[in-house]
Parts: structure tokens; C-alpha cells; sequence
């Protein structure tokens, strides 16, 4: 059974989500769209993605003079394992204490 990818840090799931919208990227088109909302040296942007390629969460065509990054791991099933993390250390694993909190503990109507 294949090992599951780790745990993205939050600047790796920044790095992710650009990817997810945009697809394949050069690190300075990841480091560019990273800029609009905050200030990122590209050297940084570099590094992180280079320690993703390590930790297999992104992957890297190395064809050409600029390398291509893509994410290795779906959005969908990072954002599973991040939920069930999550709920595991904040809601003891239980996910109607989940839904109870998010509802703001009203009973939910017939209806609802």
C-alpha cells in the first residue's frame, strides 16, 4: 500500500492551491500569483517547492529550460485529510460535534 503524501504545511498548501487553480507552473509563476496577496521572494517559493518534490507532494518535468511543477496530490483528498485531522485533535474524532458546532448548536428543523 503506497504511503500517504504528509501533511502540507501552510505555505505548501498555498503553493497547492495555485496549482490547483492555475495547473502545471514554473516556480516563478507559482512565486508571482504567492505575490499578489503577500510579499514572497522567489528563493523562498523555490525552496518550498523544491522540499514538496522531496516530501512528493508536487512533481517536477524536468524537459526544457524551465522546469514545470504540478500538484501530486488532489485537492479533494488534502482537503479530507486536513478535515479529518482537524476534527480528530479538535473534536476528539467526532464529526457530529462538528456539525453541532458549525450549526451553532440549534436543532436543525424537519425540514432541514
Amino acid at each position: 500500500m503506497p504511503k500517504a503524501p504528509p501533511k502540507p504545511t501552510d505555505a505548501e498548501l498555498e503553493i497547492l492551491q495555485v496549482l490547483w487553480q492555475h495547473g502545471p507552473a514554473t516556480v516563478r509563476t507559482v512565486n508571482e500569483q504567492l505575490s499578489k496577496s503577500r510579499e514572497v521572494g522567489y528563493t523562498t517559493t523555490l525552496k518550498i517547492m523544491q522540499l514538496m518534490l522531496e516530501k512528493s507532494l508536487v512533481q517536477r518535468d524536468d524537459e526544457g529550460r524551465s522546469h514545470i511543477y504540478r500538484a501530486a496530490v488532489r485537492e479533494q483528498d488534502t482537503q479530507g485529510l486536513l478535515l479529518d485531522k482537524f476534527v480528530q485533535a479538535t473534536f476528539g474524532g467526532s464529526a457530529l460535534k462538528l456539525v453541532m458546532q458549525a450549526l451553532g448548536h440549534r436543532r436543525t428543523s424537519a425540514d432541514e
